[in-house]
């Protein structure tokens, strides 16, 4: 994979994130992704390689664009496999909430999990912690193992969890355990990338969320030397029936690394839409804009954060 691309996907999520973030605030949750969604594919028509999409807003008759196998490129250079996530956390811009991203994702073709769209169950730890922990053992025993790998006392560790009725048990555990936890209203892409970044001060993510941002966020912390675990959670038999049409024979298999990123050929890019712990929102300033931005690349290891101003009225095609 060209090592030039990784410019070319920060200019993506830059130009999804400064269309959305108009939106902040407004209670537009679906004008936000839909703004976010355009700008990101006018630019994908921009940058040299063989696109597909895996992981998108959804099949052909649901979405316009980014819809799954909906190609993507010049149609020259590499041939890839594309996760986006054009605006991850709408309900956060609507709200004026943080850590709202704009993220995408590339891999050589066939190395990144078509995950169906529905629950999956997540552990996710940064690279200390790497081999320590397990889907399937207690609370208690895998913020046991996060914290010898950390050097840290249990009530100094910080579990990260999605606020929803569903996880009140897993809430009481990790509390009874000693452990402090975040509880965050959406937005589970960016709290698992925070367990790869001990200045975010998130030690570990647990619970159930989307199983196309769990692709995401693999892809991020394969980047970063760390680790998810997932189990996908079919809820009646039309999306059991679905695992086995993309290719998921077992859907009660616990998906590990390279069951959702293989190799290690993978770049992550991701935009501030909102401010948070990693990444800076989106600031308008006349027609200026100004974006905060992480890239990463798996093959290297490499993890740049960029700023960037932007003259809109150079940008005519930004849809804002």
């Amino acid at each position: 994979m060209e090592r030039s691309l990784t410019m070319e996907l920060v200019r993506v999520t830059e130009a999804a994130a400064i269309a959305s973030a108009r939106w902040m605030g407004f209670g537009k949750k679906d004008e936000a992704d839909g703004a976010a969604t355009e700008a990101m594919r006018k630019v994908f028509d921009t940058i040299p390689m063989r696109g597909t999409v895996v992981i998108g807003e959804g099949e052909m008759d649901e979405a316009p664009m980014l819809y799954i196998g909906e190609r993507l490129g010049l149609g020259y250079m590499p041939e890839l496999d594309v996760a986006v996530d054009p605006l991850e956390g709408t309900n956060i811009v609507a709200k004026g909430l943080w850590n709202a991203l704009s993220v995408v994702a590339v891999a050589d073709r066939g190395c990144l999990l078509h995950a169906p769209d529905m629950y999956m169950d997540k552990i996710a730890v940064g690279p200390k912690a790497v081999g320590l922990v397990d889907l399937d053992a207690p609370v208690v025993d895998n913020l046991k193992a996060v914290a010898r790998a950390a050097g840290k006392d249990m009530d100094d560790l910080v579990a990260v969890v999605l606020d929803r009725p569903r996880h009140a048990k897993l809430i009481e555990e990790i509390r009874n355990a000693g452990a402090r936890i975040k509880l965050i209203p959406d937005g589970d892409v960016a709290a698992a990338i925070h367990t790869g970044f001990p200045d975010t001060g998130v030690d570990i993510l647990f619970g159930s969320g989307g199983a196309p941002e769990g692709v995401l966020a693999a892809v991020a912390l394969k980047c970063l030397g760390g680790e998810i675990l997932g189990r996908l959670m079919p809820e009646n038999e039309e999306q059991v029936q679905r695992c086995l049409k993309m290719g998921i024979s077992d859907p009660n298999k616990v998906l590990r690394m390279d069951d959702l990123v293989k190799g290690d050929d993978a770049i992550f890019a991701a935009t501030g839409v909102t401010d948070g712990e990693l990444l800076k929102g989106v600031r308008y300033q006349g027609n200026l804009a100004k974006t905060h931005s992480v890239v990463m690349r798996a093959k290297t290891g490499t993890v740049r954060f960029m700023e960037g101003t932007h003259r809109l009225e150079k940008k005519p095609n930004l849809v804002l």
